[in-house]
């Protein structure tokens, strides 16, 4: 089919031309004596958008679903507590991977479509007296459902009742789109991956760990570890090198990214998701008359939206039609939402534009397939909301 693929799903993202750029380059050396330079700045840059100055980044060849297990293996005993809530399919699997590696798992059942209940938490810390929960696990952008937790009330709920449990959060999709700050909030250990945000193809695992979080690997972590032990990955990043060897053309990429990321600003970079998403549910929720999978304006995600179809109407057939006829990939629902969402990412390297063609395919692939919207209606409500709060929009210019 002619013309480039509209990928909008929430992952992988668009890769800007400057991106794919760097990462065309010819193998080398991985222990030759000029190899660190390129190491330490990929280490160093991540250390900012992690909003961390004490933390450790790290990055595995991996994707998120590897720091989490880094994240569980390296910081805890076989055996011990953890305390998860589940409100969508990857806050589910983080439970399934702790459920199979044999921890103890107290899991807080929430409606798909919430954010993380931080009272259920507060009272569940502090029914712990016997201090059992070693470990709190939160997703602060659940990709399912379109959904944003409050990852720094979390840690007020922990704190509120002294609990010196660790604190791990999966910001896959919300590291480098939506603000997210590893020391103010005391996160012990967070989990990320390449292909969102930080607008690489996937490959990468990024996590950044607490000092609290390495000393609980170097003194009593008792779990079982080897590809990604924290400890093997140290000792060879602090001179610049890998255990292994790494994904090369990756770690270029990634230092232009960071570039990239730096060029703009990170606060720019928020507001510029915000100002996009609010655009996008416009769309939704003014110009086609449906909802949102999250439950109340607060969760509201800004960088993918979860669209309800009507009832009667499978979404899975709209991916497949907005694919098939008109080259534009949407994401599927998953799991208990499967059939009655689709998903529209916006994250990353993208504007009004590219959003604009998303919302148009869309509607054409509903229409399609049966539902019934007036023609242009989302298109119109979104390019109405952005011109309309352009004083929001710092940071837009796409195409980097």
């Amino acid at each position: 089919m002619a013309g480039r693929n509209g990928l909008f799903v929430p992952g992988p993202t668009n890769v800007p031309d400057r991106v794919l750029r760097s990462m065309v380059v010819p193998m080398e050396d991985h222990r030759s004596p000029k190899f660190p330079k390129l190491t330490l700045a990929c280490l160093a840059g991540l250390k900012k958008v992690f909003k961390s100055e004490t933390g450790t980044p790290f990055i595995f060849p991996s994707s998120g679903t590897g720091c989490w297990e880094a994240a569980l293996t390296n910081c805890l005993c076989p055996g011990d507590t953890v305390l998860v809530a589940r409100f969508g399919q990857f806050s589910h699997l983080w439970v399934d991977m702790c459920q199979r590696l044999g921890f103890e798992v107290q899991v807080l059942e929430c409606e798909w479509g919430e954010g993380a209940p931080l009272d259920r938490y507060r009272h569940a810390l502090e029914a712990d007296t016997g201090r059992k929960i070693k470990a709190v696990l939160v997703t602060h952008n659940e990709t399912a459902t379109g959904v944003t937790s409050d990852v720094a009330g979390i840690r007020k709920s922990m704190d509120s009742v002294g609990h010196p449990a660790l604190l791990f959060v999966d910001a896959v999709s919300s590291l480098g789109s939506i603000d997210f700050r590893m020391d103010e909030w005391k996160v012990d250990v967070c989990v990320s991956g390449s292909q969102k945000g930080l607008m690489l193809p996937a490959g990468l695992g990024l996590t950044c760990v607490s000092e609290k979080a390495m000393q609980a690997r170097l003194e009593t972590s008792k779990q079982p570890r080897c590809y990604f032990d924290y400890v093997d990955m140290l000792n060879q990043n602090k001179n610049g090198y890998f255990p292994y060897t790494p994904a090369l053309p990756m770690l270029y990429g990634l230092k232009e990214s960071l570039q990239a990321i730096e060029e703009e600003g990170l606060e720019n970079i928020f507001k510029r998701h915000h100002y996009l998403a609010a655009g996008m549910r416009a769309a939704v929720q003014e110009g086609w008359g449906l909802k949102v999978c999250a439950k109340k304006p607060e969760w509201y995600s800004d960088t993918v939206t979860a669209v309800v179809v009507p009832e009667g109407i499978d979404a899975a057939k709209v991916i497949d039609r907005a694919f098939r006829r008109y080259n534009l990939s949407l994401g599927a629902g998953l799991s208990k939402v499967a059939g009655k969402v689709f998903r529209i990412g916006h994250l990353g390297d993208c504007n009004e534009l590219m959003m604009l063609s998303a919302i148009g395919g869309a509607e054409l692939a509903m229409l399609d397939c049966g539902v019934k919207i007036e023609p242009g209606s989302g298109v119109g409500a979104a390019q109405r909301w952005w011109r309309e709060n352009e004083e929001l929009a710092s940071g837009t210019t796409g195409g980097m």
